[in-house]
């Protein structure tokens, strides 16, 4: 392996319904015969291919009995190479794609960007690193390989006595040390994507031809589920690999100017928010789907017929995912190895900034399309709920509490508990014996409303004293709303929340964020379904329950749950959806 060591780690072989070995499938019954075609390209007969190569158990059987291995970066070539190199006594380091989280001393806690020391990679889904003097079983599919392993740890470009840098070593025609780090990061990049074409390619070709010539087995909606918007994807990423292969200087790799690339798709690369966001119901089906044995001989014909590697369907889906949170992560070191001075310096660093957007744009909408089923199970908790539904309007709860809310005419002084939405406020009782049952009493449409700040003392409008006051003040119809809050603190908290609402609703104006008639539709048909079944109110959501659980006595039997993007930066604040919402006691079982 040339020095230095450059690696790129696919997918791991993650298999959501894997049974006995190490291919994801059951060999038992494999001698059974059942007629699942996989018809080939241009073939008009159904049972061409079965005259030709029998049934997908005798293809299956073929292809295991000739010893195929088709080379691949991703497969499992890394972990050998991996292994070799740390019992040659070299040193190997991985970077860290997202947060670890864990309270198991057995396990090695990390954040996004930590580096991280393979110390052990003999298994496929657990490895054992070492970060300073902590050590600890973490999760391979949480990390990637360094493009650079020499001198990992130290920031380039080398300094020297006196704070300057060191250009002195140079490496091949001239190259400086910090030329040939861009090089190899340049290098990483044209090659990665190269590499992820063609796995697009195989699942577009290889998976979704094949089932969309088997009606018999998969619906139009079966196959959205599953492989979701990944062939706009595929048409997109073979226009920018086209831009890339353009700005790529073969020549001298570290002259490459590729930062004007990410910054021309970084709109287009928006199209990952949906497939990420209908990941985790690809999944669901495919583990759904995989518990009928003829679905299993499918998929893995499918997958022998267009000769690709060694993993399932379900990891093959999940390269979309992490690639779109690499790209921040390339970026980065690829800054990191520029200088100032190069043409591509600025572009880079756009680019860095630009795609740091796009992956914190589609955590958002993927953490809002989640809050839309507590909305509507909070909705159906409430008694004597009238009007539309609150997903008609809005997705996100900013805050709510109880206020003390004053009327025209006698100015009279009700307790309410308020809900602030986005683009609306809403207002609820509590029942005089069961507090914890809430009726519904109306709404305020927060789009015509100013928030007027109300200093203590006697109001004019309503000619009684008040205190930690504020009103709302309807612009179009001059009426006047006017609540008090039991603190100062509360009421400041209010004014903010309000402040939040409206910086809210510009923002999803200004990224396009809506949410769909069928989303909405469906979310209230869920809630509508758990309360009439008398279940809980809370949300169990069973996210991610397609990474495989290793069952190792020495190993952690679970692998946590894994954000989508989780960049190395200070992350944003938590919502306060749970933290609002907990208070209310109907929420209780």
């Amino acid at each position: 392996i040339a020095s230095p060591v450059a690696f790129d780690i696919l997918p791991l072989k993650l298999h959501a319904f894997s049974q006995s070995t190490p291919t994801g499938l059951d060999c038992v019954g494999w001698q059974r015969r059942i007629s699942v075609p996989v018809i080939a390209d241009g073939a008009l007969d159904k049972t061409a291919l079965t005259d030709d190569v029998g049934s997908e158990e005798d293809l299956y059987e073929d292809f295991r009995s000739s010893n195929h291995r088709y080379g691949h970066p991703g497969g499992g070539g890394e972990q050998l190479a991996i292994n070799e190199l740390i019992s040659d006594g070299s040193v190997v380091y991985a970077e860290a794609l997202w947060d670890h989280v864990t309270m198991d001393d057995q396990e090695l806690g990390f954040k996004a960007g930590d580096v991280i020391e393979v110390m052990d990679a003999t298994n496929k889904e657990w490895w054992w690193g070492r970060i300073l003097d902590s050590e600890g079983w973490f999760p391979a599919s949480f990390v990637r390989l360094r493009v650079n392993q020499d001198e990992p740890m130290e920031d380039y470009p080398l300094k020297v006595e006196g704070g300057k840098e060191d250009d002195s070593c140079h490496f091949g025609m001239g190259q400086t040390t910090k030329d040939q780090m861009r090089t190899n990061v340049i290098n990483e990049i044209i090659s990665t994507e190269r590499d992820y074409i063609k796995h697009l390619k195989d699942i577009c070709e290889g998976y979704i031809k094949q089932c969309r010539k088997r009606a018999d087995m998969f619906t139009e909606e079966q196959l959205k589920t599953i492989f979701g918007n990944i062939e706009d994807i595929y048409r997109c990423q073979k226009k920018f690999v086209k831009a890339l292969e353009k700005k790529f200087n073969k020549d001298h790799p570290h002259l490459s100017e590729v930062g004007s690339c990410f910054l021309e798709y970084q709109t287009e690369f928006q199209i990952y928010s949906e497939y990420c966001n209908n990941h985790p119901n690809a999944c669901m089906e495919l583990s759904r789907l995989t518990k009928v044995n003829k679905y299993v001989y499918f998929f893995e014909a499918c997958r022998l017929l267009q000769k690709m590697i060694d993993i399932s369907l379900d990891g093959f889906l999940l390269t979309p995912v992490q690639k779109i949170c690499k790209y921040p992560l390339q970026l980065a070191e690829l800054l990191k190895y520029t200088n100032p001075q190069h043409r591509d310096f600025k572009d880079v660093e756009a680019a860095l900034n630009a795609m740091k957007n796009v992956a914190r744009l589609i955590n958002e909408r993927k953490r809002r399309l989640e809050n839309i089923d507590k909305i509507a199970q909070w909705q159906s908790s409430i008694e004597d709920w009238e009007g539309e539904d609150v997903l008609v309007r809005s997705s996100e709860l900013i805050y709510s509490g109880e206020l003390a809310k004053i009327s025209h005419p006698q100015a009279k002084s009700q307790q309410r508990m308020f809900f602030l939405f986005d683009h609306q406020l809403v207002c609820c009782k509590k029942d005089l014996l069961r507090r914890d049952i809430l009726y519904y009493k109306s709404r305020i449409n927060m789009d015509d409303m100013e928030i007027l700040d109300v200093e203590d003392g006697k109001d004019k409008d309503f000619n009684i004293s008040v205190k930690n006051a504020f009103k709302l003040h309807c612009r179009d119809t001059e009426e006047v709303h006017l609540f008090c809050a039991k603190k100062p603190e509360q009421k400041q908290r209010w004014l903010k929340a309000f402040e939040n609402e409206r910086r809210q609703v510009q923002l999803d104006q200004e990224t396009g964020f809506s949410i769909t008639e069928v989303q909405k539709k469906q979310a209230m048909l869920n809630a509508s379904k758990q309360h009439h079944a008398g279940k809980p109110k809370a949300v169990t959501r069973p996210y991610y329950d397609f990474l495989m659980r290793q069952k190792h006595p020495t190993l952690p039997t679970t692998l946590p749950q894994q954000q989508v993007f989780m960049l190395a930066e200070p992350k944003r604040k938590p919502s306060n959806f749970w933290q609002n919402i907990s208070r209310l006691t109907p929420f209780r079982k």
